[in-house]
């Protein structure tokens, strides 16, 4: 578990699948308990690691990409709450 607000964060687990469940790219696991679980893949440390973050080393919070797609969303809420 690679998110850093998970409570999980830090710990491994044992590998399942990884599948496309609820329209969204998830990994399943086995907990502690022994129960299979899933959570989205990007929460996981199953894919190589964004070449941006990497080099930013933790000054940057946020990539270029996120920001355009987050101000796209205001846009999009700013018509909405006016009506048009």
């Amino acid at each position: 578990m690679t998110h850093p607000f998970h409570p999980w964060c830090g710990r491994e687990f044992a590998f399942v699948d990884r599948r496309l469940a609820w329209d969204e790219d998830r990994v399943s696991f086995v907990d502690e308990n022994g129960e299979v679980a899933s959570l989205p893949a990007a929460w996981t440390d199953v894919d190589p690691l964004d070449p941006f973050v990497v080099v930013a080393a933790g000054r940057c919070p946020f990539r270029v990409d996120d920001l355009l797609a987050v101000a796209d969303l205001i846009d999009v809420l700013r018509v909405r709450a006016s009506g048009g």
